[in-house]
C-alpha cells in the first residue's frame, strides 16, 4: 500500500511541474540558459550597452503591434522613458533546441512595470528566440513575442 501512496505522490508532484525539452549540447543549453538570464538582468538594469551585446549585429526584434525593428532601433525600444523602470523580468524555457550552430527557444516571459507614479502593472506573453553561435558564444538573432491578455 505504501508504495501505491508514493507512486501517486510522485504522479502528483510530476505533474505540477510543466517540462522542459532541451535538445542540444548541454554546454551549449547551458550559455543560451545563462544569457537568457542576464538578458533579464540587464533589462531590469536598464543596461541597454548590455542588452544590445546579447544580440548579434545583424538581429531582428518583432515586438508586438510594431513593425520588425533592427540596428539603434533594437536599442531605441528596450530604451525606457525617464520615469519608467522594469522590476520584474522572466523568461522561461518550454523548449530549447540546438542544430549545429543555430537554436531555437520558445516559452513565456513575463514582467512588471513601475510608472512614474508608482503604481506597477504586470505583463505577460509569449516568445520565439532564434540564437546563432558567434565566437563561442551564444546571441539572440531572432527575437519575437506577444502579450497575452490575462
Amino acid at each position: 500500500m505504501k508504495a501505491i501512496q508514493l507512486l501517486i505522490l510522485a504522479f502528483l508532484c510530476f505533474n505540477q511541474i510543466e517540462a522542459q525539452v532541451l535538445n542540444g549540447n548541454k554546454q551549449d543549453i547551458q550559455t543560451i540558459l545563462k544569457n537568457t538570464e542576464n538578458f533579464s538582468k540587464y533589462v531590469m538594469a536598464s543596461d541597454y550597452r548590455k542588452i544590445a551585446s546579447s544580440y548579434t549585429q545583424d538581429a531582428k526584434i518583432f515586438p508586438n503591434n510594431t513593425k520588425i525593428l533592427e540596428g539603434e532601433d533594437i536599442i531605441k525600444y528596450w530604451t525606457l522613458p525617464e520615469g519608467l523602470s522594469t522590476s520584474y523580468h522572466k523568461i522561461t524555457q518550454s523548449e530549447i533546441t540546438i542544430i549545429k550552430d543555430t537554436a531555437y527557444d520558445y516559452g513565456y516571459y513575463e514582467g512588471k512595470t513601475k510608472h512614474k507614479d508608482g503604481h506597477i502593472s504586470s505583463w505577460k506573453g509569449k516568445y520565439v528566440i532564434v540564437w546563432k553561435k558567434i565566437n563561442g558564444d551564444w546571441k539572440m538573432y531572432l527575437d519575437i513575442w506577444n502579450n497575452i491578455n490575462k
